[in-house]
Order: C-alpha cells, then sequence, then structure tokens
C-alpha cells in the first residue's frame, strides 16, 4: 500500500508527488514496486534491501539522496516467536521522503491518518521526522519488552511444577525475542551515531531529540541485556527444576510399586501348590487379604516416618 501526504507528520493525504512529501510505504505488490522504480525513482536494489528481512541497519549519502535503514520491533502470531524485527527504510531526495516497511508496524501505521497527530503541529524537517522515527521506534522496544517480561512470569510460575519441556520451549522463544532486540537496537544505535556525525543536525530542537533517542534506544538495550541474562540464568535453573519435578515422581511411583509388591508377595507365597494348613480354613481367603492390607498399610507409615512420601 503507498499513501502520498503532504508533509513529514501526515495528517493531510494527497494524490500526486508535492515539493517536500512524504511517501508512505508498506508490504508493496509489484505493481507498486515498479510504481516506486518508476515515477518517484527509487532504485531497484534499495527496494530489494529494504524488503529483505534480514537487512542491517545502516546509512549512506548520496550527492542528493540519503538512505536510512534501521530495524524496528513488530509482533507475531503464527510461528510462536511472539516478537521479531524488520526493517525500516527511509529514502530522502530533494523533493520527498520515502519510508519504505514490509508489513505493516506500529511505528509507521498505514491505516492511520497521521502516527504523529499527538503533537499537533506539522513537521517539515526530514531530520526531525528521522529522529522521532528512532525515538518511537525506541519507546516501542520498551513496550514489547514490557509484555516480554509479563509473559515470562506467566511461564515461571508453570515452570516451577512441570516435568515437561513444553515450558522450557517458551522460554527459549522469549529469549530469541531478546536476541532480536539486542542486535537490532545495537545497530540502531550505530547509525544514530553516523547520523550525529554527519552533521545534518543543525538546529537545537534536533539535537535535543536526537539526544532522547538515543536514551530511548540506550535504555532498549540495557533492558534487553539485563532480562536475556536474566532469562539466561532461569533457563539453567528451571532445567534442574524440572530434572528435580521428574525425579520426585519417579520416586513415588516406585515407593508405589513396592506397597503393592507386599500383597503380591503373600499372594504368591500362599497360592503356591503345597500344603500351608490354611487350605479348609472358611477364614483363610479374609485373612490374608486383612494381612496384605495391614503390612501394606505399616510400609505406607514407615516410608511416612523417612519422609519418602
Amino acid at each position: 500500500m503507498i499513501k502520498i501526504f503532504k508533509t513529514f507528520g501526515g495528517y493531510k493525504e494527497i494524490n500526486e508527488l508535492q515539493k517536500n512529501c512524504w511517501i508512505n510505504t508498506t508490504n508493496p505488490t509489484q505493481d507498486e514496486i515498479h510504481k516506486l522504480t518508476s515515477d518517484f525513482g527509487l532504485p531497484n536494489d534499495i527496494i530489494l534491501d529494504i524488503l529483505d528481512k534480514d537487512e542491517r541497519p545502516r546509512i549512506e549519502f548520496d550527492d542528493n539522496q540519503t538512505l536510512i535503514i534501521l530495524r524496528i520491533p513488530v509482533e507475531t502470531k503464527n510461528d510462536g516467536v511472539p516478537f521479531h524485527t524488520i526493517p525500516l527504510g527511509i529514502f530522502i531526495t530533494e523533493n520527498f521522503i520515502l519510508t519504505l516497511c514490509l508489513q505493516n508496524n506500529e511505528v509507521l501505521p498505514i491505516g492511520q491518518p497521521s502516527p504523529f497527530r499527538d503533537q499537533y503541529e506539522q513537521i517539515t524537517d526530514n531530520i526531525n521526522f528521522i529522529l522521532r522515527l528512532f525515538l518511537r521506534s525506541g519507546s516501542l522496544y520498551l513496550r514489547y519488552l514490557k509484555q516480554i517480561n509479563q509473559m515470562t512470569e506467566l511461564i515461571e510460575q508453570d515452570l516451577e511444577k512441570s516435568i515437561k519441556n513444553k515450558e522450557l520451549s517458551k522460554m527459549l522463544k522469549m529469549e530469541k525475542c531478546l536476541v532480536y532486540f539486542i542486535t537490532s537496537v545495537k545497530a540502531n544505535e550505530l547509525v544514530l551515531a553516523k547520523l550525529r556525525n554527519s552533521k545534518k543536525i543543525t538546529t537545537e530542537i534536533n539535537e535535543e531529540l536526537w539526544e532522547d533517542a538515543l536514551i530511548e534506544n540506550k535504555q532498549a538495550l540495557e533492558t534487553s541485556q539485563i532480562y536475556s541474562d536474566i532469562q539466561s540464568g532461569m533457563m539453567d535453573a528451571f532445567a534442574s527444576v524440572i530434572s528435580n519435578n521428574l525425579n520426585v515422581v519417579m520416586k513415588q511411583l516406585t515407593l508405589i510399586s513396592i506397597i503393592l509388591m507386599i500383597p503380591t508377595l503373600i499372594a504368591s507365597f500362599l497360592g503356591m501348590n503345597i500344603p500351608n494348613y490354611m487350605e479348609n480354613s472358611l477364614w483363610a481367603m479374609p485373612a490374608i487379604i486383612a494381612g496384605s492390607l495391614i503390612l501394606s498399610f505399616l510400609g505406607v507409615i514407615i516410608f511416612k516416618k523417612r519422609q519418602w512420601f
């Protein structure tokens, strides 16, 4: 989908290119890709780079063009991993700025008229617009990290009673999310540093916005690393817990087998085809059953006193 806005902040959608307009593109079709190359002059190799889900963040300066790629977090619902990161490309020319992403996201939601509606002002500076995207991306990382932490706490409660690997598999998926986040935020921070060193940030407002974006990214990075370290420790601890829970279950089953073996032993011994002086007694069967139950009960009491149960 392609949407063209009169200014960088959105606010007013238009049907054709104008000076200093913003083109927001999400999950383009082949016809839309052809339009990007033919009508907007976007190089085909750049489009392929941005639409590559494994593309690394970077910044490139040309004569009259600038390409910035950052990685942003998105939610996933199909592969079991709740979050991962994808590239968001920003292509800047003298006449317009174009953003391109391979799927819908919360940094630049294609369904909203403006992602910056809460600012109540139009954004006319392309550097200011780019820094706002970095700031929104950092804030989104932090919000998703809180959700990952909440999911992890729920998994912990199940792990304490678990003897299966299902919960450990969920923890591995949480750890995978954190690895994605750490790698992407580190690369985004390098792009921010290169943008600062390019000396394109010339106003005091953009300087403060750059510092805010850098702080958000650093906080997201530190939080991701802390959660990752905690989860690595928990994975080892809960692997031992699961093993211990399994040992407890095996111990209980063994004790039950021993208790059940007592009446089996008595029945086997008295059921042998030899005289035992109880063949003609009417009370033989009840006595044998009562004796088996009493001995089994005594066995349970002994195990209880030894705290084996």
